[in-house]
């Protein structure tokens, strides 16, 4: 009895456990460059500073479709991460950090970092 029971408990755990959603988190940014000549460096390092957070490319240099609303404040870029956490920890690594004046001084950007819906 005592056995069927650990069982039971073993394998409810097991089914739990794999059973938990994944939710990824995205950094989206729309950018109205000023200066496209100033932004390069930023466009040819970023990637290879998000990509040991798991960080990829969903989006980047889209031109949106508005539909509704004041539109979009130039082009968009999407990255998706794996947690809100890598994202944050990404946004905040000295790598990503020195590029950031890079993108400030080469166009007005309005960026965000948002917890998607779980993935099952």
């Amino acid at each position: 009895m005592i056995n069927k029971l650990i069982l039971a408990c073993l394998i409810g755990v097991s089914v739990a456990s794999s059973a938990q959603a994944v939710t990824p988190a995205y950094y989206v940014a729309e950018f109205q460059p000023t200066d496209r000549e100033t932004m390069k460096p930023y466009s040819e390092q970023v990637e290879s500073t998000f990509k040991p957070f798991g960080g990829t490319f969903i989006v980047r240099g889209g031109e949106p479709d508005v539909k509704e609303g004041f539109g979009a404040q130039g082009k968009l870029v999407i990255i998706k991460f794996d947690s809100l956490k890598n994202a944050q920890d990404w946004y905040n690594s000295p790598e990503y950090q020195q590029l950031i004046p890079i993108r400030h001084r080469s166009g007005n950007s309005r960026t965000y970092i948002v917890e998607g819906l779980p993935l099952q």
